[in-house]
């Protein structure tokens, strides 16, 4: 699942000192639990405890309704004078399960340490190499992919994870399919309705994998996948523009294929969330670069078997990196911050190792809530829209001069709960069970 993937992967993109690559192209991913009880700087409330499940097969039976997903956090708005969460999300391009078992790593590191995370499956993970025709992509031939197909025994292993991670409260979102990039053919070529095809397609590979691959003796997923799928992050980071037309068609609620975006407060592209990849400190260097394992790596070594003397310094500068991104957000303006990996064990692992140690050190702090980009845009579409447009003027690390309370503080002849005179469930997105 992975040796064809990276070769194509590190071809297509060109390492840039200032970080405007971001490739795509992993192989496994993790997830984590939702958030516990609300603390005194923080609006997330208790996890609701699921009820029994009844499970209503859909189509052929590869998927399936059960309920609402468990361990999902109820946010609501900010309370004036309220300082905001620090949100932290962890995400995963093209998780799989494969040998190197990554997926179910992180995944139980995400438990551990109460972090929900986002999993971006490529469909392609989902439909074995015999039947790869199955698979029409826009501008390229029939059956044809840049990260390959699958085989039965590691596909059954994916679903496995993909099964666990949604149990555990975490996010099935997309990394579209065969991940194509560049000039000739790339995603970033494509019109909407080329994207709105890869879309449908994607979702369609988890919701037939059974027909797909013979396997149904396996049990079906717990969920959904037409109303689960709500966002998904671009091979590469290309083809934005045209792909935000066609994922809110298609029922997205936010994006995450943005390039450079600073540690900021979020706004609405397209009518969709723009969750990007920010620009963080590279400890040592006179520049930043994007919240993933790829831009350092491009940055330090320009390949995925680098120097074994240099390991430890490069895993060492992106966990500093990482540090030194959470610790302006934490103590300045409370903008989320965003990070990228791949289930890869590039430069000898140092990357993971380094996300590892992340998540362990920020996940527990005081007022941090770990979340995935769906929780993420659960919690925005819950907040008054004023308060939003007040944090967005916030600077990267800047805090308010006046402090929170003041700078929060409910504007003169306001009452009711919160900023607004809407409470936060009438707000789309504000309660999830």
């Amino acid at each position: 699942m992975h040796s064809l993937r990276k070769s194509t992967a590190l071809a297509a993109v060109t390492a840039l000192a200032f970080g405007v690559v971001g490739c795509s192209g992993g192989s496994s991913g993790s997830g984590g639990t939702g958030q516990s009880s609300r603390q005194h700087d923080g609006p997330a409330a208790a996890v609701q405890k699921p009820p029994a499940r009844v499970m209503k097969l859909i189509g052929d039976g590869s998927t399936a309704e059960t309920g609402a997903q468990p361990n999902q956090p109820r946010f609501q708005r900010l309370a004036p004078g309220e300082k905001p969460p620090q949100f932290v999300v962890f995400s995963w391009d093209g998780a799989g399960e494969d040998s190197q078992k990554l997926f179910s790593h992180f995944r139980e590191v995400g438990k551990e340490n109460k972090a929900s995370m986002t999993y971006f499956l490529s469909g392609v993970y989902l439909l074995p190499g015999d039947r790869k025709e199955v698979y029409d992509p826009p501008r390229h031939p029939r059956g044809a992919s840049d990260i390959g197909f699958t085989d039965r025994q590691e596909m059954t292993d994916t679903l496995e994870q993909i099964r666990q991670a949604w149990l555990d409260g975490s996010e099935i979102g997309t990394h579209f399919n065969g991940h194509f990039c560049g000039s000739n053919g790339g995603v970033g070529t494509w019109s909407s309705e080329e994207w709105k095809s890869e879309i449908e397609q994607a979702e369609g590979f988890v919701r037939n994998w059974k027909t797909n691959s013979g396997l149904t003796q396996l049990a079906p997923l717990p969920f959904d996948y037409s109303k689960e799928l709500v966002g998904g992050r671009a091979p590469c980071l290309e083809g934005q523009r045209n792909l935000i037309p066609a994922a809110r068609e298609m029922g997205f609620r936010y994006d995450a294929s943005s390039v450079g975006g600073r540690q900021v407060w979020p706004s609405q592209l397209g009518g969709v969330w723009d969750f990007p990849l920010q620009d963080i400190p590279v400890p040592g260097r006179a520049f930043e670069t994007l919240s993933m394992d790829y831009n350092f790596l491009a940055n330090q070594s320009g390949t995925t078997k680098g120097d074994p003397s240099k390991r430890d310094y490069w895993g060492h500068q992106m966990e500093s990196g990482l540090a030194a991104a959470f610790d302006r957000a934490y103590s300045g303006n409370r903008a989320p911050l965003f990070v990228g990996n791949h289930f890869e064990s590039w430069n000898g692992g140092v990357y993971m190792k380094a996300v590892e140690s992340t998540i362990k050190s920020v996940c527990r702090k005081d007022g941090v809530r770990c979340v995935s980009f769906k929780q993420m845009a659960d919690w925005m579409d819950a907040q008054d829209p004023a308060v939003l447009a007040k944090l967005r003027k916030l600077d990267v690390g800047q805090a308010p001069k006046e402090g929170w309370p003041a700078f929060l503080a409910a504007p003169a002849g306001a009452s009711g709960s919160g900023h607004g005179s809407a409470p936060a469930a009438a707000r789309p997105g504000a309660d999830v069970s």
